[in-house]
């Protein structure tokens, strides 16, 4: 059998398991992230079958995955309440910041691993998953929440913190001059603010460049348009997210209202494909020596992401349930955590047992982010219930918490 035909079979028996494991995931009312997350850890390196000629395809459909979730999640808002978001979140992102990469850097030097690794792992702790976060309100059907917008300001903060941390990072491990760094920095935050401005004084014309009648047109020129931004910005070293994230608030109108119908499906399926193939890299047998570590790790930065958003919340008015759900929606760390523990552990100077903390602390909090964001609201009002003496009631009863 070659290689194609091995390929396609592969493929075939992931995208079926997928739809599988999506159908439990949706009798169990959950998310199905943490299904995808596991079912990959199950079949990739060191799993109970190893799938090997799908690497390159499952890699580059992950970020295209990536691209489509921030794309979809820049529709639902626009220039304005970007900016506006961030402004009044500025303060929830360096609560956000001192309470995250904190423990990481902590954990790091208990370790030995030295201020490389300190600054390498606490990188990997501050930085949420957009890529979950976008699937998971998705999916619990809260982008129209109240707190929604503010967990998205924080995770645009977080992204555009990337832009000046990933540069130095790099300038750190290759040696760079202190120079070379912040060339590097003026460089990404140069090209935000000017894509920023662009989009908050030209994003119509991006929307009548982009829209069309025709439906299969209208695909073609997003995805084109999506997948050319991110690449751009990724080759500036400005997040490939960040970029989608931006082009998505351009789209405004009844382009926007289009662009998400005809995407959806398409996201869906890249998407299901970026958390397998996370499963699929990671090493479950490296896992065991460093479990313990990763899930105090795990632990520690639920609770501070739970205050961060928590504090953010509050300081906009919201209600206790909607400082709850906007806490445990931060929790999940992902694909900017793995690249930023990748980067560490090839440059040499970082030693390995920090990849396979990351890995364990990625997959642990990716998994229980979906499950806190889904179990919380229960949870809140079975808590308030006890305290009051009367029975838990049901959604949109309790007009106080929400």
């Amino acid at each position: 059998m070659n290689s194609t035909n091995l390929a396609l079979i592969e493929l075939g028996a992931v995208f079926f398991a997928l739809g599988v494991l999506g159908r439990v995931a949706a009798r169990f009312g959950m998310s199905p992230i943490p299904f995808y997350l596991i079912g990959g850890l199950c079949f990739g390196n060191g799993g109970f079958i190893q799938l090997g000629d799908i690497s390159e395809f499952s890699h580059l459909a992950s970020e295209i995955g990536v691209v489509l979730l921030l794309l979809l999640l820049g529709l639902e808002y626009t220039a304005s309440e970007l900016v506006t978001g961030l402004r009044r979140s500025r303060t929830a992102g360096i609560i956000d910041l001192v309470l995250n990469a904190t423990p990481g850097a902590v954990l790091a030097l208990m370790l030995g691993l030295g201020p490389i690794g300190a600054f390498v792992l606490a990188g990997v702790t501050y930085i949420s998953s957009s890529g979950i976060i976008a699937k998971v309100l998705d999916d619990l059907g809260r982008l129209g929440n109240r707190e929604t917008p503010i967990v998205l300001s924080i995770l645009v903060f977080e992204d555009l913190a990337m832009a000046v941390y990933l540069p130095i990072l790099t300038a750190i491990l290759a040696g760079v001059s202190l120079l070379g760094g912040l060339e590097a920095v003026a460089i990404s935050l140069g090209l935000v603010t000017v894509v920023l401005v662009l989009v908050l004084r030209y994003g119509r014309y991006v929307s009548l460049v982009l829209d069309s009648p025709d439906r299969e047109t209208l695909l073609l020129k997003l995805l084109g348009a999506a997948l050319l931004v991110a690449g751009i910005a990724s080759a500036l070293q400005v997040s490939a997210a960040v970029g989608a994230f931006l082009l998505g608030i351009a789209i405004s109108g009844s382009t926007a209202h289009n662009a998400s119908r005809v995407l959806e499906p398409l996201r869906d399926l890249f998407a299901a494909i970026f958390f397998v193939f996370f499963g699929l890299n990671t090493d479950p047998t490296a896992i065991p020596p460093v479990l313990g570590w990763a899930i105090l790790l795990a632990v520690v930065t639920s609770l501070t992401k739970l205050a961060t958003g928590w504090i953010a919340a509050r300081q906009h008015g919201i209600a206790v349930m909607g400082r709850a759900r906007a806490g445990t929606a931060l929790i999940a760390r992902g694909e900017f955590s793995i690249v930023i523990a990748g980067l560490g552990v090839a440059s040499g100077q970082v030693d390995s047992k920090l990849a396979a903390i990351a890995s364990a602390y990625v997959m642990i909090t990716a998994v229980l982010g979906p499950v806190a964001a889904r179990v919380v609201e229960p949870l809140m009002r079975a808590l308030t219930s006890r305290r009051s003496g009367q029975p838990a009631t049901s959604p949109g009863t309790e007009p106080d918490l929400l």
